[in-house]
């Protein structure tokens, strides 16, 4: 009976997740790919948090494992996809960033491979028939035991994606700021520069004004004021 009550619990909260932030060179594609079965469930996101110059963009493709594409961005900041599997292979996730010459991409992108949910049982009715009334107590038990920890599950992976996108959007909107900082200060820079030229300038020419022209016409001779 433990193992029973094990073997049900787990057979409904396994699932396959995995998120990474990747550098995708500027001209490049950068591909993954991960088995899927039939009827199981391709959840995607992503999100480009950083570029060296340029927009926050990259394409993205979604391929089946016969070389069919499933999903297509084009230059997009963040996208998210959800796809039932048909066929069972190796499924191919690509990030495009062909399209900039000098811009590489900083993406972060969450997987998540779900199996669907099936009505089989791991035990035997007939038995369970046999047993009477306390074993089908117990396997009710053991069925609201499993709602309860699927329904956990799916309740904290929702949460530890929520907070693994809020970081994705921190970590873009702080190399947006950075930039932006670092583009200020240069501006500021080069008008501080301009301005102290600008004022040098001035005095030369203010105390040009007020210079005794005499000793140049002696050493020019011809020169007149």
């Amino acid at each position: 009976m433990r193992y029973l009550f094990l073997s049900t619990i787990f057979s409904v909260v396994f699932a396959y997740e995995k998120d990474m932030t990747i550098m995708v060179q500027a001209g490049k594609v950068d591909c993954f790919y991960h088995r899927v079965l039939p009827n199981e469930i391709i959840d995607i996101e992503y999100q480009v948090i950083d570029s060296t110059h340029g927009d926050l963009d990259v394409s993205f493709q979604l391929t089946d494992p016969v070389g069919r594409v499933l999903v297509a961005d084009y230059k997009k900041p963040e996208n998210s996809h959800r796809h039932t599997a048909a066929l069972n292979g190796d499924y191919r996730f690509c990030f495009d960033n062909s399209f900039s010459t000098f811009s590489q991409k900083t993406v972060f992108f969450d997987l998540l491979i779900e199996g669907e949910e099936t009505e089989e049982k791991d035990y035997d009715d007939d038995k369970e028939m046999e047993l009477g009334t306390a074993a089908e107590t117990y396997m009710m038990r053991v069925r609201d035991i499993s709602e309860s920890v699927s329904k956990v599950k799916d309740h904290i992976s929702a949460a530890r994606r929520l907070q693994e996108l809020h970081s994705a959007h921190e970590a873009r909107d702080r190399n947006l700021a950075e930039e932006m900082c670092d583009r200020v200060l240069t501006w500021s820079i080069g008008h501080v520069l301009l301005m102290l030229l600008v004022g040098f300038t001035q005095v030369i020419f203010v105390k040009s004004l007020f210079e005794d022209r005499r000793s140049f016409r002696k050493l020019v001779p011809g020169f007149s004021s």
